[in-house]
Order: C-alpha cells, then structure tokens, then sequence
C-alpha cells in the first residue's frame, strides 16, 4: 500500500510540476511576442500601470484560458517520458492495473479544474477590470460610449426608450417610460433628457408624466425629477469583453435579467457563463486523452507522442473557438455549442483509454 502511495505522489509531483513548467515557459514566450506587438502602447503608458495592471492581471488571465492546452502538453511529456524509462512498465509488471494507474492522472486533473474554475469564476473576472481599462486608455479603447435607439423591459409592465445614450455625460435623450397592466398603457413618462446618477438613480428633465383611468387622464408637468429606475448603463451598452469583468455568479443573474428585459444581444454573456464549466471539464477527458496516447512506448519516442498532444490539444481550442461562432450565429444555443468539444472529445478519451487497457 505504500508503494502505491508513494508512486501516486510521485505520478501528482510529476504531473503538476510539468503543467506549472509549462505555463512559465510558454508565458514567458508570449510575454515578448506581447511586447513586441504593443510596445508603442506600453511607451507611453506609466511603468507601475504597465506592470501592476496589465502584465499582472494578463498573465493568470492568458495562463487560464489556454489551461486545456498547458494540462494535455504536461500529460503528454511527462507520461511519455516515464514511458520511454520503461518506469509506467515497471508499475503494471508490479501488479497495478492500467484503471489504477489513471487514479494519480485524475487527482491531478481535479486540483487543475478547480483551480481553473476558481480563477476563471471568481479571481480574474476583477482583475480583468484593471487590465481592460488599462488597454481601452493606452492601446484601443473598445468600450462603448453611446447607444441609439434603446429600448428595453425594465420591470414588469414597463418598457424604457432613449432614442440615444451618451455615456460620456451619462445623458440619454428623448426619453420616454410607459406602464402597462393588464395589457392597457396605465401611464406614460416622456423627458426631454435623463441623466444617470448610481445605484439606479436617475434624473429626467423636462418631463411629463400621462396617468389613464379609464376615460380620464391627468398630466403633469416639471423641470426636473429624480427617480428610480432599475437600469444602468451598462444594461444596454454592452462593450465585446465586458463578460470578462464579471464573475460567475454575477454573469448568471445579468443573463437572467438582460432576458427579462428582452435585450438581445447576449450571446458573449452566455457563451463565456458556459465556457468557464466545458473548461473545467476539459482537463480530465484531455488528462485521460493524453495519458492514454502516451503510456505505452512507441516507435518514434517521446517526440511523436508530444507531436500528437500538440495537434490534439490545439484542434481542441480551435474547436472550441468554431462552436462558439454556432451560438453567437443562432445554430446552436451556447450550452450547446460549448459543450460539443468536450462531448467528442470525451468519445475520443474512452475509445483510446480501452485500447490502452488492451495495449
């Protein structure tokens, strides 16, 4: 039993010793291709906002979402090099059965999903905040700073329209509320202008609110008004990475309420809320993938087994990446198109890890 024990720290230690080598080395490689790409941007921006609120924040952010691609590299090397030591032989000629070889792989991989479920869901979505704002003030600003034609449900019964959103001066124009019930507009607030102040507070400039009942109707008439309306900019100005800043929790109560709203353009959202979960559970079926392919000794060495892990394990981020365009095209919804990798590539883990068994 302790042998056993003992091999399956050994087998722990290898494995997440390779998969953090991994990561410095092909950090450090796009560190200077990041450099070299940006380095007019990282001039002009002040050093400590360079290091501290970029690089900081980029590198467990890059780290994270190519961590499908640092876990099938680390099996593919380090197994392939006990294999080509002839030492995973030694442990099935001792009487260890290829299924409790795998035990160790899968430990491993666990330690690896939750702390990529964990980053991703909680860790980096705050750290993205200071780096995106960091890119959008010294490389490309792709925030969005105004809005047409904006019209959304914001409660029950309500629906909001600004004919335009400037966020710059956090004025809309043309602005206009109507209250309905029972299917019959009971009110209906129109402003000249209304301007957001925090936490759902707004003030409408000259205004006029319309109450129907029944034959009668009353007008009323102001300069200005503060009020409470439950939206904020950022419900309708929806920046192309803004579901990067927000974590798991959160990301699953906006997508919940933009569609109470009826706001259609949340595919990012939901693409990224089901993305953090087929990430996490990409490191077993590729740990299994890769430590079936490269277990047993093969005639080209270690290098077609790493040949093999590096194809593999790109075309799955490369699949990934094709899916996702099947949800944001409507083929698809976006549970769907970010699970399919997996689902296949889990076919592909079962059927190579029962060769391996036979092997």
């Amino acid at each position: 039993m302790k042998i056993i024990k003992k091999l399956d720290s050994y087998i722990i230690k290898k494995f997440l010793g390779t998969y953090v080598f991994a990561i410095i080395l092909i950090l450090a490689i796009t560190i200077m291709f990041d450099i070299n790409e940006k380095l007019d941007s990282f001039l002009k921006a002040p050093l400590k906002a360079t290091v501290f609120d970029y690089f900081l924040n980029f590198l467990p952010y890059f780290a994270n979402q190519f961590s499908p691609l640092f876990t099938f590299i680390a099996v593919i090397f380090f197994t392939s090099k006990l294999a080509d030591n002839s030492e995973i032989i030694a442990m099935l000629s001792s009487g260890m059965s290829f299924p409790r070889l795998l035990r160790p792989y899968m430990l491993s991989a666990t330690v690896i999903a939750i702390a990529t479920y964990l980053l991703s869901a909680y860790i980096i979505p705050p750290a993205n905040v200071k780096r995106i704002d960091y890119t959008n003030t010294y490389v490309k600003n792709k925030s969005v700073e105004y809005g047409t034609n904006i019209q959304l449900q914001v409660a029950k019964g309500e629906i909001a329209f600004m004919s335009r959103y400037d966020n710059g001066t956090r004025t809309g124009y043309k602005f206009s509320l109507e209250s309905f019930k029972d299917k019959k507009l009971v009110s209906r607030l129109t402003a000249q202008s209304i301007r957001y102040d925090s936490l759902h507070k707004w003030q409408v400039r000259d205004y006029m609110i319309r109450d129907f009942k029944g034959p009668r109707e009353e007008i009323r008439r102001g300069a200005k008004l503060d009020t409470v309306i439950p939206i904020e900019p950022r419900d309708f100005l929806i920046a192309k990475n803004d579901h990067e800043k927000m974590t798991t929790p959160d990301l699953a109560q906006y997508i919940a309420r933009q569609k109470e709203r009826g706001v259609a353009n949340i595919k990012g959202f939901e693409i990224e809320y089901h993305r953090r979960f087929a990430m996490t559970a990409a490191a077993f079926i590729l740990t299994l993938i890769g430590m079936a392919l490269s277990a047993r000794k093969v005639k080209g060495g270690m290098g077609v087994n790493i040949g093999i892990g590096i194809v593999l394990s790109f075309s799955y981020i490369l699949f990934m990446t094709v899916t996702s365009s099947f949800a944001v095209s409507g083929l698809a919804s976006p549970m769907v198109a970010m699970w399919i990798p997996n689902f296949i590539y889990a076919i592909i883990a079962i059927i190579l890890y029962r060769r391996a068994c036979k092997g």
